[in-house]
């Protein structure tokens, strides 16, 4: 059972970065859609995802079609604001590996893959009268996050203890 990060067309790149950090975190695989709107080795995505890099499994895909042909298994989910199911509905301590795939930050995933699998789309509730969306990197943390916690956070660290710890 493996979760994953799927970027869709990313194009703000301290979105991504911030992603690729919470990625090193979680032992989570970042898959990244391209076109990317900016180059892998901007210094933008770099300080954002800080020192992190290497420790995240990134792996690139031409394109939906190409990233579709080699998921294989799994369970795909859209996260998206038209979702009619919210994310936390769904049960990802299954043992599937499961796929969360956002869209690019201005138009989102494609109309017609959404409509193609609408029952795999999931929205994060929120007030839309004031705010047309969240931010990229903070969604992805909190979807991350709620299946870790159903999954009862495998191989992390619940508590850890440093050398200099300021509660000991």
């Amino acid at each position: 059972m493996t979760n994953h990060i799927v970027l869709f067309e990313p194009q703000i790149p301290a979105n991504t970065g911030n992603i690729a950090r919470t990625c090193a975190a979680t032992n989570t695989p970042l898959h990244l859609i391209e076109p990317l709107g900016f180059s892998t080795d901007d210094k933008h995505l770099k300080r954002a995802g800080l020192d992190y890099w290497n420790d995240v499994a990134i792996f690139y895909h031409s394109g939906l079609k190409e990233f579709l042909a080699e998921m294989g298994g799994g369970e795909l989910h859209l996260i998206t604001k038209f979702g009619h199911r919210t994310y936390n509905e769904v049960n990802y301590a299954d043992g599937k590996d499961h796929y969360f795939m956002f869209g690019k930050e201005t138009t989102g995933l494609p109309e017609s893959f959404m409509r193609e699998k609408e029952e795999n789309c999931l929205r994060i509730p929120m007030n839309d009268e004031h705010v047309r969306s969240l931010n990229l990197s903070n969604t992805a943390a909190l979807v991350i996050y709620e299946a870790l916690r159903q999954q009862d956070f495998p191989n992390l660290e619940l508590t850890h203890h440093y050398d200099k710890d300021k509660l000991d």
